[in-house]
Order: C-alpha cells, then sequence, then structure tokens
C-alpha cells in the first residue's frame, strides 16, 4: 500500500511544475541589494532591475507518520549558478528549520528528521537561499515554500457525544425518526477517502436502521410493544475510507426507550369480588377496595371506577386511589342487617386518558361483579324518633305526664329497653323517667319567667348488654300562663300646650306584658271609670295595642295648675283577663305658634306679660355691656393711682428700677436721684464691709470727698480709681451698697447694714448647716474676722473680670 502511494506521489510530482526540483529558463527573480547578480552589479546602480530567476519550485509533501530508520526525503534545491563546484551554499530558515527538516549545504537536498503528524501541523513554511561559499554573500533572492503534511488514515472516526440514549413511542410505524448520531475523523477531508465516513448497525437490528451517510436512526419495526420490551441497545459503527477495506472504524452505543402510549385497557383480576361488611360501618368509611391491572404506566394507566346503576348505586359510592389506582367502595347510607343482608351491583373500570389511535383495539374499560353480604352486629336501641319535642303548662303539679319516648331493640335478640335521663342535661332534676315505659313526668314546678325551655337527654340501655345505649334528645317547652298583669311600656314624659286644642292627642302609648307570647298579646286601655265625662283628659284605644291621650278641653295654664295625673287601666286578653292601672303626668309646658315645646319650667310663669323673647335677650345684653364699662373703669383708676405712687419726688425712699438699656453717664439723672453722692455727711469712718471676707492689714481709706465738692465727675473718678485698685473687692459687675437712710428721715436708717458695728465677732459656721447652695458664702464668711475696716456706703460700678 505504501509503495502504491508513493507512486501515486510520484505521478502527481511529475504533472507539476516542481519535477525534479530544477530550474526553469525563461523566468526571472526580482532584483535584491542582498543578493544582486554579478551582471547587475556590473550594469550599475539604476534602481530596482528584473533579473534572470535562477531557481524555482512549488511546495513539498511529506508523508506523515514516516517510520523508516533514515531520514525522510523531502526535495532538492538548486540553481543555475551552481556549476557542481562547489561554490554554492544553500542555506534554510523558517519553521523546524534545523530540528524537523535539513539541508545538504552542497548538493540542497531536504530530509524530514522525524517523523510528522498532520493532525498536530499540517504544514511549514521555510525559506531558502544560494550563497556564495567563500564570501557568504546572497546568490539569489530568498525565497519562500510550504512543505506540507502528506495525511495517512491513521484516524479512526469517533462518537464524541456517545453513548446516547433516546426514547421513541412504542407502536411506532416504520422510519419513525429516533435520533442522529455523528462521528468525525480527524484525517485530511479534503485529500482522498480518509475522512469519509459511513454508518452502520452492528447490533440492534430489525428494530432499528440508520442512514449511512447521515447518521439518522428510525425505527426499522412495526408496532413495538413496551409492554413486551422496554429498552434497546443499539450499537453503531462509523468507518471512514467509505466504507471500504481497511479503513478505521469507530463504534457508539445508543440506549432507546420505547415510551408508553395507551394502548391496554384496564382488566380486572377476576370477574367477582365477595365483601362482607358490618352492618356497624359508619356512613362514609371504606368497606372494600377492587382494583383492575392496566399494563400501560403514568397517566395512561390511571383507572376510572363507576357503579353501575343498580342494586348498590344508593347504599355505595367508588373512588379511585390516586398512588396505586385501586377502587375504594364507601358507604353512602347505614347498613341494617334485620333489613338487607346482602347487596350485588357491577362496577365499570375505565381509562381516563384516551388515545384516538386505538380505538380500534376495542373497547378501553372493564366490568367486574360485587357482593357485599352484611354482617349482623349487636346495635344499641334505636328510638322511634331523631328527637323529642314535649310541652308542658307552668306551675303544673309534680308528677304530671308530659310525654313518652320508644326505643326498640333491632337485633334478633329483642331485648327490653330501660330508660334514663342524663344528668348532665338536668342538673336540677326538674323530670323524672319511668326505666320501663319511659313516660317522662315533672319533678318540680316549672317556671316559665325562669326557664322557657328545658333540653334533656334521655338514655336507652339493652337489658342483656348494658354497654351498648343510645341517646335522644329531649325538648320541654314550658307554656305560658296568664300570671303577670300589662303594665305601660314606658315611664313616658307627657306634656300639654297651653294652646292646646279639644281633641288633640298629645301622647301615644302602648304596653307590655311579661307573659307569653310577646308577638299575639292583645291589649285594651281605657279610664278607670268608662262612661263617666272627664274635664281634661281621655284615654282612646286605637285597636292596635296602642291607645292616646286627648285633650277635652283648652285654655291650660300654668298659673292655674302645672301637673294633671291621669290613670289607665290596661288589660290583657289571657283566658283569665288581668289588667292594672298606670298612671300618666301631664305638665303644662309653653309651646310655640307651630307646637313646638318652648318651656315647662316653673318661673316661666311670673315673667312679664308681652315681652317677648327678643326683648329679653337685648335686656341682657346691655346689662353685661354695662358690667364692662363698670371693670374697664375701675381698673383704670387703680392704674393711675399707682403710677402716682410710684413717680413721685417727695418718696425718698430707696427705688430699685430694673431697665435692660445701657445708662447714659452722669447726665441720665432720671433713675437715680444724684443727689445722694454730693452729701458728705452720711460718709462714716470705720464701718466693715459685708461683701467681702475682713482681712487684716487692710488700711480704711480717707474720704475723698469734702463738704464743699460740687464737681460729681471727679468724684465718681476718684472713687472708681479706688475700686479699681483694690484687689479685695468681689468680682461682680455692679454692687451697690446702702448704709443709710436720706437726710432728713425722723426714724434715721432704718438699714440692717449698720447693725454690724458691735457684731464683728459673728460667728458664721452655721452657714456649713444650711447645705450646698450656702457653701459657697460659708467659705467666704467662715472664719473670724481678725480686723476691721471702715464701712461706708457706696455705689459699686462695674469691676473687671
Amino acid at each position: 500500500f505504501m509503495n502504491c502511494l508513493l507512486l501515486f506521489l510520484c505521478f502527481l510530482f511529475e504533472q507539476s511544475s516542481c519535477a525534479p526540483f530544477q530550474s526553469r529558463p525563461g523566468q526571472e527573480w526580482p532584483h535584491s541589494q542582498t543578493g544582486p547578480p554579478a551582471a547587475g552589479r556590473n550594469g550599475g546602480s539604476r534602481g530596482f532591475q528584473r533579473v534572470k530567476r535562477g531557481w524555482v519550485w512549488n511546495q513539498f509533501f511529506v508523508l506523515e507518520e514516516y517510520m523508516g530508520s533514515d531520514p525522510q526525503y523531502v526535495g532538492k534545491l538548486h540553481t543555475d549558478l551552481d556549476k557542481g563546484d562547489s561554490a554554492v551554499k544553500y542555506t534554510l530558515s523558517g519553521d523546524g528549520a534545523g530540528t524537523i527538516f535539513t539541508i545538504d549545504q552542497i548538493t540542497g537536498d531536504i530530509h524530514a528528521l522525524r517523523s510528522l503528524d498532520r493532525e498536530v501541523k499540517p504544514y511549514y513554511t521555510l525559506r531558502a537561499q544560494a550563497v556564495d561559499i567563500e564570501t557568504n554573500r546572497p546568490l539569489e533572492p530568498e525565497s519562500e515554500f510550504v512543505i506540507k503534511v502528506q495525511d495517512i488514515n491513521d484516524n479512526e472516526p469517533k462518537f464524541l457525544e456517545g453513548p446516547y440514549t433516546a426514547s421513541v413511542p412504542e407502536m411506532s410505524p416504520v422510519g419513525t425518526y429516533v435520533m442522529k448520531v455523528t462521528a468525525t475523523d480527524a484525517d485530511d477531508p479534503t485529500y482522498g477517502n480518509s475522512a469519509r465516513v459511513v454508518y452502520s448497525i452492528l447490533h440492534g437490528q430489525p428494530y432499528f436502521s440508520v442512514d449511512p451517510k447521515t447518521g439518522v436512526i428510525r425505527t426499522a419495526l412495526p408496532n413495538m410493544d413496551r409492554e413486551m420490551k422496554e429498552l434497546y441497545q443499539v450499537l453503531i459503527q462509523a468507518k471512514d475510507m467509505g466504507g471500504q477495506l481497511g479503513g478505521l472504524a469507530g463504534t457508539t452505543t445508543i440506549n432507546i426507550t420505547l415510551s408508553d402510549v395507551n394502548d391496554n385497557p384496564p382488566r380486572f383480576s377476576k370477574s367477582i369480588f365477595h365483601l362482607r361488611v358490618p352492618e356497624s360501618s359508619a356512613v362514609g368509611s371504606a368497606v372494600g377496595r377492587i382494583k383492575a391491572h392496566d399494563l400501560d404506566i403514568g397517566k395512561n394507566a390511571e383507572v376510572e371506577y363507576n357503579i353501575v346503576p343498580g342494586d348498590g348505586g344508593a347504599m355505595f359510592d367508588i373512588t379511585t386511589n390516586e398512588h396505586n389506582q385501586e377502587g375504594i367502595i364507601m358507604l353512602k347510607k347505614p347498613l341494617d342487617y334485620e333489613t338487607k343482608k346482602a347487596y350485588t351491583f357491577k362496577v365499570e373500570a375505565s381509562n381516563a386518558h384516551l388515545d384516538p389511535r386505538f380505538h380500534n383495539f376495542g373497547p378501553f374499560k372493564d366490568t367486574a361483579t360485587v357482593k357485599i353480604n352484611v354482617l349482623d352486629v349487636d346495635e344499641p336501641p334505636v328510638f322511634s324518633k331523631p328527637s323529642y319535642a314535649m310541652d308542658v303548662y307552668e306551675d303544673t303539679p309534680q308528677g304530671t305526664i308530659i310525654g313518652a319516648v320508644t326505643a326498640q331493640d333491632l337485633d334478633a335478640g329483642n331485648s327490653p329497653v330501660r330508660y334514663s335521663i342524663d344528668w348532665k342535661s338536668d342538673l336540677d332534676s326538674f323530670f323524672d323517667i319511668d326505666p320501663v315505659r319511659g313516660t317522662i313526668s315533672t319533678n318540680e314546678l316549672l317556671d316559665r319567667e325562669s326557664i322557657a325551655q328545658h333540653n334533656i337527654s334521655v338514655v336507652a340501655t339493652k337489658v342483656n348488654n348494658p354497654v351498648l345505649t343510645s341517646k335522644v334528645a329531649v325538648t320541654v317547652h314550658v307554656l305560658d300562663i296568664n300570671e303577670f298583669p300589662p303594665e305601660l311600656a314606658m315611664p313616658y314624659e307627657t306634656y300639654v300646650c297651653e294652646s292646646a286644642k279639644v281633641g288633640q292627642v298629645i301622647q301615644v302609648i302602648s304596653a307590655r306584658d311579661q307573659d307569653l307570647p310577646q308577638a299575639g298579646q292583645k291589649f285594651s286601655f281605657k279610664s278607670p271609670q268608662e262612661g263617666v265625662k272627664t274635664k281634661n283628659f281621655t284615654i282612646r284605644d286605637f285597636g292596635n295595642n296602642t291607645a292616646g291621650v286627648m285633650t277635652l278641653r283648652v285654655g291650660f295654664k300654668r298659673r292655674s295648675q302645672e301637673i294633671y295625673h291621669l290613670p289607665v287601666v290596661i288589660e290583657d286578653g289571657g283566658l283569665q283577663t288581668l289588667s292594672s292601672t298606670g298612671t300618666l303626668t301631664i305638665r303644662v309646658c309653653g309651646c310655640d305658634t307651630d307646637g313646638s315645646l318652648l318651656t315647662c319650667s316653673a318661673e316661666a310663669i311670673f315673667l312679664p306679660v308681652g315681652l317677648s323673647t327678643g326683648a329679653l335677650i337685648a335686656i341682657l345684653v346691655c346689662i353685661v355691656i354695662l358690667l364692662v364699662i363698670v371693670v374697664l373703669y375701675v381698673g383704670v383708676r387703680r392704674q393711675k393711682k399707682k403710677e402716682t405712687l410710684m413717680t413721685s419726688k417727695e418718696d425718698i425712699r430707696d427705688n430699685v428700677i430694673h431697665y435692660d438699656d445701657e445708662g447714659g453717664g452722669e447726665e441720665d439723672t432720671h433713675a437715680f436721684d444724684m443727689g445722694t453722692l454730693r452729701n458728705p455727711k452720711v460718709i462714716k469712718e470705720n464701718m466693715f464691709r459685708r461683701d467681702v471676707k475682713p482681712e487684716l492689714g487692710l488700711c480704711p481709706r480717707r474720704p475723698v470727698a469734702s463738704q464743699n465738692s460740687a464737681d460729681i465727675s471727679n468724684f465718681i473718678s476718684l472713687r472708681l480709681q479706688e475700686h479699681e485698685g483694690d484687689t479685695s473687692a468681689p468680682p461682680y459687675d455692679s454692687l451697690a451698697t446702702y448704709a443709710y437712710e436720706g437726710e432728713g428721715s425722723v426714724a434715721e436708717s432704718l438699714s440692717s447694714i449698720e447693725s454690724v458695728k458691735g457684731e464683728t465677732e459673728e460667728d458664721y459656721d452655721y452657714l456649713n448647716e444650711w447645705g450646698p447652695r450656702f457653701k459657697t458664702l460659708a467659705g467666704i464668711f467662715g472664719e473670724r474676722s481678725e480686723s476691721q475696716s471702715d464701712v461706708t456706703s457706696s455705689i459699686t460700678t462695674e469691676n473687671k473680670h
């Protein structure tokens, strides 16, 4: 095979332009500065010149996967300048030069040093050049050529995504598409048949087929049944070289599953089902299970059960269990062995989801017969009624029979029954029952107004089996007797206008009665002496359980009589008529022209006649205005008197006036009497200061003002300098100390400051006991004063902080 391939390659080479890799005369190389011919250089430099091409070749080929012991011969380079005298040297550069490919520098033969793989690198690009062997100068321009790796069939087709899984519906016709598989071949698809793949089935026939060119898999056998065989394993082969002998092949496996379709009807495992059900089974309970099997799966196997109308349709029902598709027979009505001992009916099972393609297979349903035998069970007694209702009049004598209940044992034994009252339903023991006959009688006097209805429970017990009991509800209605007289429905507040007319209805009244029934009671109303004519009011019965109070005259006056009392006789319509007399209190009131109530007070009687409401309001408004004027006048008078007292210039007492604006200096004489500063007689010597802590070594200050000092500005400036130099003064913003009264005071000085003359040795320790608020003050005056200083009346101006 390899020899044939080599011969084929040689044939191709002979047909090409590069056969024996020799130069072709007549073709020229472009002129190059790196390797121009000798003739070109002698001709002078005239730019680029076209010279005769000395050698040319096409692309070379090399076989891949060469396994020979010697290097593989690729081709030969030769130039016309090579005269065979070994004056020309050939060089090779590019992809794989020196490592994969080598060239004989003298002969130009190219060899591949190792085996090549086309799937790794399909071609190599190299550059060749002929140079002078002595001077190493290029004889020809460098030329580029390609060595292609010639492909051989060394890769088999591969299924990159295998193994595969697929699904196709069962019962599909021949040729139904299943899936498509694809194999890839790494060989060169453009050269030969190495990459031409053909598909075939090695295992899986006759069920499936594959298209040899496309790889599409289809069904090959009709009516494949999933219930017979569900899973098929198909082995697919892909072979290159067009499937010819010697081609390489690859295989893959396809697992094909037949999906289910509804092609099978449900079938009962037997035609008759026998069930036994106790008669004591509760209504709604499950009494049996049957099942129809369907060979399909999923929703195709869902079964619906129905009872065919007939014997058991009214007593039983059937539902489907969604988990296991069983038919659950349910009890619709109570069973009674003594009434009927057996039931027979048919059940039909059918598919819920039908496939129209398979209707010709027959009906997709099945029918079975169900026979149910009722089992006898010892049951409790059964009352003749589900409940009982009895009536009794209130105050009925004790021991009166008001009714009876009846229960019977329906079992074959027909056991006697005993009766009793459930004590929980009759805690006060109002009733009693005969244990044998079941008659119920009163045990206490009944009062409808206390309890109008009694609900008791009667228990029936079998003698031969006391465990079996039954219970029934008994309602006892206490009927009313006419024992309460009627009375007015509510306390009415009735009034009559002074301007009322004759026959006017001033009040509608009704009545109530504690006796029953409330809805059907009948009341009548009248005056105490029917037929006797009264002067003021009368009662008119409207016949609908209401009555009206009517006036019999005009001219009601509050001055004459303010309140009237009208008795009303009320009768009920019971068998024993009862009556009562109620009294209505009627007040005479003043009304508007349209009859609207104005006032019913007695004080309104004494108001002057002729004054309207508007006039009274006007009088009240005038009185209020006068009161306001008087109050304002008194307030103004008091304010003027206060201002006169505060602005009097003859009042020489200390006036403390607080204001927030800054003083105007010595020209400001309004807020303070500056005359005091001119009085030198009030300056006293040897006065102790009470605003600072006394210290030793303080020299008494010499008075700076004289009797004749009249310049107030100089006096203030001297005092200001004195206080600024005094380090013992407190850092207050302003401190004024007055130790004298004004001149001419008969009482002389009343200030407590002068009292310190004889109290220089006072002890201030008691300030520590007055709490934290006097802590600072106690620190200032806590120690004994060891020296005395002059205390004079002064005005302390603002100190520096």
